[in-house]
């Protein structure tokens, strides 16, 4: 017979939720762009924050050989790096994934307004700076943009 054993509580923090997380301002289209890569059927509406957790979709790349898991993460908003709304919970979504995809609208970004309008070029350099006020070095991640 073997001895009593202990109880612990611990607590596990997973690590990695997909290999290409969506990262963008509210509304930039990032459920929209998951829908039409993946066979997942993320809730798409026409007003802020539609995303409040990560839906993960699944592609299957052009030789059928593999599949990606592509992640669309809460749209993120200025200060979420100082955890203003839920910052750091979205912020940590996107640190778990390995590449990622920033999704801009072409026609420029305003939350509200009270914010002022951003070009395409001002949003990507808002969101990085917020990414890299999270987490430095999180922006050398390989990256693309759509």
């Amino acid at each position: 017979m073997g001895r009593r054993g202990e109880e612990k509580w611990i607590q596990l923090v997973l690590k990695s939720i997909a290999d290409v997380g969506l990262v963008g301002y509210p509304n930039a289209g990032k459920s929209s762009l998951l829908s039409v890569l993946s066979t997942a059927t993320p809730t798409i509406g026409s007003y802020p924050f539609t995303t409040l957790k990560p839906t993960v979709g699944h592609m299957q790349t052009i030789d059928r050989k593999q599949v990606v898991k592509i992640a669309d993460i809460p749209g993120l908003i200025e200060g979420a790096s100082d955890n203003k709304g839920l910052g750091h919970v979205f912020l940590q979504h996107i640190e778990r994934t390995k590449v990622l995809l920033f999704v801009l609208d072409v026609q420029g970004f305003t939350l509200n307004y009270k914010t002022p309008h951003r070009t395409p070029f001002e949003t990507f350099g808002y969101l990085c700076r917020e990414l890299e006020l999270y987490m430095a070095g999180l922006t050398k991640r390989q990256s693309l943009l759509s």
